[in-house]
């Protein structure tokens, strides 16, 4: 699951070392974003709504095998909601980038920009003078810059307000998580600036889940460090597998 203004593009540098595991890897846009169109309702972008798409999108594609979720940032967020209150036994969950609530920091302070200005100004302005600066300072590819334009003026408007809307106010439901007992992954960045590696630290010691570091990443490890963080995952993926699978052949 991607972040707020993300895609499932954002996992294509990780899709083929998680792939040559021998799994099925899937990347999806979430409702209201890049290629999946969304309703003008607000209330269709809450965790809660996007979460039940996620669950229901788990019952069609595990077919009884093993599903593995992973959520980056928002996703994260939106991903949590389908592992405590959906229909689907997850083999494990991954919280990537994300933490216990709502957003911190310099990326709150661009979430308010964005849940205020899109609604009266536009997705244009908003990448105009938002994610545009940020690109080029970052000597983004113009490729990629293009790219980063086409896929944010394709948002739902109503969809990226609200998602950014649930990102600063979202609650803490880490004890509800640690309730479902789904061996989970903290990962991330050794600079994250959403939420701080104290903060996903503190949650993932709480959680009693396992907690990878990737060094030299920020927010985003699967573009940073793409082959450390598929590691990281293809390891854990690997254990929480095998626990899943005694699991159901001792209640079996």
């Amino acid at each position: 699951m991607p972040g707020l203004t993300g895609s499932k593009e954002d996992f294509i540098a990780v899709l083929m070392t998680l792939a040559q595991s021998g799994r099925r890897v899937v990347a999806i846009d979430l409702r209201g974003q890049y290629e999946t169109p969304g309703p003008d309702d607000p209330a269709a972008y809450t965790c809660a709504a996007l979460g039940a798409d996620v669950d229901a999108l788990a019952q069609v594609i595990g077919g009884g095998d093993p599903v593995h979720l992973v959520g980056h940032s928002f996703g994260g967020l939106v991903a949590r909601e389908a592992a405590i209150d959906g229909r689907t036994k997850f083999a494990s969950f991954t919280l990537m980038g994300s933490g216990p609530a709502a957003i911190e920091g310099q990326r709150a302070s661009n979430g308010r920009k964005i849940m205020e200005e899109v609604p009266s100004l536009g997705l244009e302005h908003v990448w105009q003078h938002r994610l545009e600066p940020e690109a080029l300072a970052n000597d983004v590819s113009d490729e990629i810059v293009d790219f980063l334009r086409k896929r944010l003026l394709t948002n739902s408007p109503t969809g990226l307000s609200s998602m950014a809307e649930q990102v600063l106010t979202m609650h803490d439901r880490t004890d509800d998580l640690r309730q479902v007992e789904v061996p989970t992954l903290v990962l991330y960045g050794e600079h994250d600036d959403g939420w701080s590696p104290e903060t996903q630290s503190e949650m993932a010691a709480r959680l009693g889940a396992e907690c990878v570091v990737v060094p030299g990443a920020v927010h985003s490890p699967a573009v940073e460090a793409p082959e450390t963080t598929a590691a990281a995952l293809v390891r854990f993926w690997n254990a929480a597998e095998k626990h899943y699978l005694d699991t159901r052949s001792n209640t079996l």
